[in-house]
């Protein structure tokens, strides 16, 4: 059995990467598909519906589909047709993610009364929506520092109802007006459309859409092709199959040191190889469709940081061939996912981009850069907390695992240094560039100063002899709480040129990462164990 595992193990991960690169089937009458496909302008760029649909979906639920009142799940074509025409039905999907006891209060709710505790329609609280419109209002006035957990949840229900209603309300027969207008200057006739939908017609439904995609296909053939394509990059969901294939991977790595090492080691490296490809499909994908670097904001940053971590692992372990890197690759892989995740909950993730950010080479060169600077560090960290966690717990201690394991770590942290190093002189260039000075004293800028000093330090105290092999390891797992705060940490500040806003569900996060670094860090403190008798 273990002499196939491997090769099982890459016929199913193959399969799980077919099906999801599959088209879904076509479910009724209605040519739903087609209706996502058809490219509108919105948020300053050209998308499909099906993006506007899920962004939305994202944004108030949490969620790509909807739920009906009977508990049916719809797709977000068919929910974006129901808010646009059938106003009465869409109002009683629970779509709205509530989860703070207080904004329940406030809206006459309880928790038993939403779908799963968290979930409610529109129907449930539009009879006092007036009283959270004064309290968001209220809550507007604050500081976003200093908002209590209410103020932040009513605020943010309160923007999600109006985004909700902009859509609802987004189309007035022959041309729309809120969330997004036309690819081309015609006059678009929405009147069959409505009519068809709200009588349920099939025929007429795709008929129009027929005639819609053949318009958009003359008047921009390009933005036809590439919203094809995203929707069908929507639909495959490729970032949530690699999330799947980590968390093997990462299991695999984990059994191999009790069992099997060599067959799950390689049923590791498996899965984590065809994780990886799937995550470089999706990477080249979004930047075909923006036609932009491969990092451009906080969400394609924790796409590339954890694709580029992977990467180096892959190598790692052709080198090495110990699972430590499979494990920890996997670890960054998931985790920089679920980041991403949870960062495109607040919409649309290839968003415009900056007046001051809008720099294909800069976007090449400083941001790639640095960022690799980032996955770099936090392999490291991540590679020495397996090495840690395996030193100290494991009961047959491997001195020999160890020592790999601490060439590896400061393999990586020379790497990390370069890269930081460069990738910060060259983000000062573009900041003279653009703001006509080198240097600020921004906080992202002492963050990512603070990378380069740290991992410079960890190579000083290892030449100089004032750490070994386990001192290397614990100031490795101590970069990852230097590089989270460059990350995340500045940009939750409010102050400076780089940052993006307090996030109260960020904060928390960084708070548990950096504890859990830290716990680390002291049971590397404790004496390694001693062989046990045979």
């Amino acid at each position: 059995m273990k002499r196939f595992l491997p090769f099982l193990t890459a016929a199913a991960a193959l399969a799980a990467v077919a099906l999801s690169l599959m088209p879904p089937p076509q479910r009724g009458a209605f040519h739903l598909a087609a209706f996502g496909r058809i490219p509108v302008v919105a948020e300053g760029r050209t998308k499909p519906l099906d993006t506007v649909a899920r962004a939305t979906l994202l944004v108030c639920s949490g969620r790509q589909q909807a739920v009906t009142a009977a508990g049916a799940e719809i797709g977000p074509e068919q929910w974006l047709l129901d808010t646009l025409f059938r106003h009465a039905i869409a109002d009683s999907y629970p779509v709205f993610r509530i989860d703070n006891p207080e904004v329940l209060a406030t809206l006459g709710l309880e928790a038993r009364d939403g779908l799963g505790g968290v979930r409610f329609s529109f129907l449930q609280f539009a009879g006092n929506f007036a009283e959270l419109e004064r309290q968001a209002q209220m809550a507007e006035e604050v500081d976003a520092s200093q908002r209590s957990a209410f103020q932040r949840g009513a605020l943010e229900l309160a923007e999600h109802v109006q985004a909700y209603v902009q859509l609802k309300f987004g189309l007035t027969g022959r041309m729309p007006r809120g969330p997004w207008t036309e690819v081309s200057d015609r006059p678009i006739d929405y009147t069959p459309l409505t009519a068809a939908w709200q009588n349920q017609d099939p025929e007429a439904f795709n008929r129009w859409v027929a005639l819609r995609l053949a318009q958009a296909a003359q008047d921009d053939p390009l933005a036809v092709r590439k919203s094809r394509w995203e929707a069908r990059f929507n639909a495959a969901e490729p970032f949530y199959t690699s999330m799947l294939l980590y968390v093997g991977a990462f299991l695999f790595a984990a059994l191999s040191w009790l069992t099997w090492p060599e067959s799950l080691r390689r049923s590791s490296i498996v899965l984590l190889a065809f994780a990886f490809v799937l995550a470089t499909g999706g990477i080249a994908a979004r930047m075909w469709l923006e036609g932009r670097p491969p990092v451009t904001n906080l969400y394609s940053s924790a796409l590339f940081v954890g694709w580029a971590a992977v990467a180096l692992c892959l190598v790692l372990e052709r080198i090495h061939r110990s699972a430590v890197p499979a494990a920890a690759g996997s670890l960054i892989g998931f985790g920089t996912l679920i980041i991403a995740h949870h960062l495109a909950l607040s919409g649309d993730t290839m968003e415009m981009m900056r007046a001051v950010l809008d720099s294909n080479f800069w976007l090449s060169t400083h941001v790639v850069t640095v960022t690799l600077g980032y996955a770099a560090t936090f392999l490291a960290g991540f590679v020495a907390a397996v090495a840690l966690l395996r030193s100290v717990l494991s009961r047959r201690p491997d001195q020999a695992a160890d020592d790999a394991a601490a060439r590896m770590v400061y393999g990586i942290v020379c790497f990390a240094t370069l890269f930081s190093f460069i990738g910060t002189v060259l983000g000062g260039i573009w900041a003279d560039q653009s703001w006509g000075r080198f240097w600020g004293w921004d906080p992202k800028e002492n963050g990512a100063l603070m990378i380069v000093v740290w991992n410079a330090i960890i190579l000083h105290c290892r030449w100089g002899g004032l750490i070994r092999q386990r001192g290397l390891l614990t100031m490795a797992v101590f970069g990852n709480v230097v590089t989270a705060w460059s990350w995340f940490g500045t940009n939750m500040l409010g102050v400076g040129l780089h940052s993006y806003g307090f996030t109260a569900s960020a904060f928390h996060g960084l708070v548990a990462f950096v504890l859990a670094q830290l716990a680390i860090m002291a049971l590397a403190a404790l004496p390694p164990r001693r062989p046990q008798p045979a």
